[in-house]
C-alpha cells in the first residue's frame, strides 16, 4: 500500500514539473514586441582617425661644415624669430672674409690708379674696364665670404619650439647635418581620410551644412576644448584606399597639441529622411549586423543590414530596411528564423522617446 502511495506521489510530481515548463515556454513564446524604422531629418557624429601636424615644422640643418662651438637653446624651449640657436666655429670663414676684404681694397686702389693714368692718356680705357671688373669680382668674393660667415650662426626663422638636439658641443658636423627641428604649434593641422561616398555627401551638402566646424577627440578620449575648421580637401583620391584627405585647422593657445600626435576628428553629418532603428533590435554574427523582419504571415526572417552611422541607442540605416518593414524589438534573443509569432506592435516614435536619445 505504501509503494502505491509513493508511486502515485512521484507520478504527480513528475507530471507537474514536466507540464509547467511547456506552459511557461508557450507563454514566453508569445512575448514579442515589434516596431518599424523611424524616418527623420537628423544628424550624427562620424569619427575619423587623424594625424596632427604643426602649421610649420622644419628641419634646422648646418649649411657649412665645422665644429659646433655653441648651443644657445635647450630641447623643448620656445624661441622667437631671429633668436640665435647654434654657432659653428667661424675662424676659417672670418679669415676668408678678411682676405676678401683685403682683395677688394686692393682692387679699389688699382682702379683709382688706372683712372688717373687714363685721364693722362697714359693707358687706354680698356685698362680701366679691366680694373673695374677686378673690383667687381673682389666685391662678389667678399659678399660670398660674408654669406659663408653668416651660415656659422643658425637663427630661428620663426617663433616655435625646439625639438631634440642630437649633437653636443665640439661635434664635427658635415654640411647638411641635422641640428634640430623647429615647430610652430600656435595652430595645428589635423589630417583625416574620408571615403568617396562620404566626400560626395559632404561636397553636395556643403551649403546646407551651416558651418564646417569639427571637434577633435584626443588620445586620452577627452575632447579638445576648441573647435576646428575644415579648410581644404586634397585634389586626388588614394587609389589603394579609395579615400581622400581632408585638413582641419585647430587653435592651440594652450600648446597642448604637438606635432605627430594622433586623435579622432568628430564631424557632424546632416541627414535628410534617414531611417533609424534602436540598436537593441539588432544582433551581430561575424562582424555583420542583422535584424529579424516579420513578414505578412507573422513569420520571422533574419536580414542583414548596413549602417551609415550611429547615435546613442540608435543606428542610422544605410541599406537593408525600408520604412514599412516590421522588425523585432523585444525577444530578439529568443527568436529563430521561420518562427511564427504573436506580437505587440509599438510605434517607432514611442519606442525612441523612451531611449536616452530623444529623436528630433
Amino acid at each position: 500500500m505504501n509503494r502505491i502511495v509513493m508511486f502515485t506521489g512521484l507520478f504527480a510530481v513528475l507530471y507537474s514539473t514536466s507540464c509547467k515548463p511547456k506552459k511557461e515556454e508557450k507563454e514566453e513564446a508569445g512575448k514579442f514586441t515589434v516596431t518599424t524604422p523611424l524616418q527623420i531629418d537628423t544628424a550624427f557624429t562620424k569619427e575619423y582617425v587623424s594625424q596632427i601636424k604643426s602649421v610649420r615644422n622644419i628641419e634646422i640643418r648646418v649649411q657649412e661644415r665645422g665644429y659646433l662651438q655653441n648651443i644657445y637653446v635647450d630641447e623643448g624651449q620656445f624661441v622667437k624669430a631671429g633668436q640665435l640657436l647654434f654657432k659653428i666655429m667661424p675662424k676659417l670663414y672670418e679669415a676668408e672674409l678678411q682676405k676678401a676684404e683685403a682683395e677688394t681694397k686692393a682692387a679699389e686702389i688699382e682702379l683709382q690708379n688706372t683712372k688717373t693714368l687714363v685721364d693722362k692718356n697714359i693707358v687706354s680705357k680698356n685698362e680701366q674696364a679691366v680694373a673695374q671688373a677686378k673690383l667687381d669680382q673682389a666685391k662678389a668674393e667678399m659678399a660670398l665670404a660674408k654669406l659663408h660667415l653668416s651660415f656659422t650662426e643658425i637663427r630661428a626663422p620663426f617663433d616655435g619650439t625646439i625639438d631634440r638636439i642630437p649633437f653636443k658641443l665640439g661635434s664635427v658636423i658635415d654640411e647638411g647635418g641635422l641640428l634640430t627641428t623647429l615647430s610652430d604649434n600656435s595652430q595645428m593641422f589635423a589630417y583625416f581620410n574620408v571615403s568617396e561616398p562620404e566626400y560626395l555627401d559632404y561636397a553636395t551638402n556643403a551649403k546646407g551644412r551651416g558651418n564646417s566646424k569639427v571637434s577633435l577627440l584626443l588620445a586620452n578620449n577627452l575632447p579638445l576644448p576648441y573647435k576646428g575648421d575644415v579648410e581644404t580637401i586634397e585634389s586626388e583620391f588614394n587609389n589603394e584606399t579609395g579615400n581622400i584627405a581632408f585638413r582641419a585647422r585647430f587653435p592651440n593657445p594652450d600648446k597642448l597639441l604637438k606635432n605627430g600626435e594622433t586623435g579622432k576628428i568628430q564631424m557632424t553629418i546632416p541627414l535628410t529622411k534617414a531611417l533609424v532603428i534602436p540598436q537593441k533590435a539588432t544582433y551581430e554574427i561575424q562582424d555583420k549586423l542583422y535584424v529579424f523582419v516579420i513578414d505578412h504571415n507573422n513569420v520571422v526572417r533574419s536580414r542583414n543590414i548596413a549602417i551609415r552611422g550611429q547615435m546613442p541607442d540608435l543606428y542610422v540605416i544605410e541599406n537593408g530596411l525600408s520604412a514599412t518593414d516590421k522588425i523585432l524589438l523585444e525577444g530578439v534573443q529568443k527568436a529563430k528564423d521561420d518562427d511564427k509569432i504573436n506580437y505587440e506592435y509599438r510605434k517607432p516614435e514611442e519606442v525612441i522617446s523612451q531611449l536616452r536619445l530623444k529623436a528630433e
